[in-house]
């Protein structure tokens, strides 16, 4: 599996899915611009010393991670999408695309991908969204259990 970022501003969040990355097996894809540096401290933190297991790229534009994965099968995660993340069809190899923690995906992008476009059920009327890496949890791990759990360790 992969996990896309574009342009993700929070540095414990990233920091956490990385985590999560290195414990999946799953590749991070940083999409700049990124609202903090590498190097942060609250990256690292939130990361702890999982990093060093994390396989991951940035990317300096999503054009440019677009030429280095032309036949990537994304999956565009955001509220308004006609399809619930529970009812994709995952493939051991997908894309999961987030957006931004204050703007999320861009219109056009979600609108261009509809048949790829998909929601978390939100069940109050006030409530906006949900955490980065909560939604990024949810997600991967149904794609993974879609999968099999492939390449779980005992």
């Amino acid at each position: 599996m992969n996990v896309v970022l574009l342009e993700p501003e929070i540095p414990p969040n990233t920091g956490n899915i990385a985590r999560m990355c290195a414990g999946t097996g799953t590749r991070l894809h940083l999409i700049e611009p990124l609202g903090f540096e590498m190097s942060d401290r609250m990256l690292k933190r939130a990361g702890m010393d999982y990093w060093k297991h994390v396989d991951w790229k940035v990317h300096s534009s999503w054009q440019s991670f677009m030429d280095s994965e032309p036949d990537a099968r994304l999956w565009f995660v955001e509220q308004g999408g006609k399809k619930r993340y529970d009812e994709a069809s995952y493939e051991g190899n997908d894309f999961l695309v987030f957006g931004r923690e204050t703007a999320g995906l861009p219109t056009a992008l979600l609108e261009a991908h509809e048949d790829r476009w998909l929601r978390i059920p939100m069940f109050h009327k006030e409530a906006r969204s949900f955490n980065l890496a909560n939604c990024v949890s949810l997600v991967l791990f149904e794609a993974l259990r879609q999968t099999g759990f492939e390449g779980e360790v005992l």
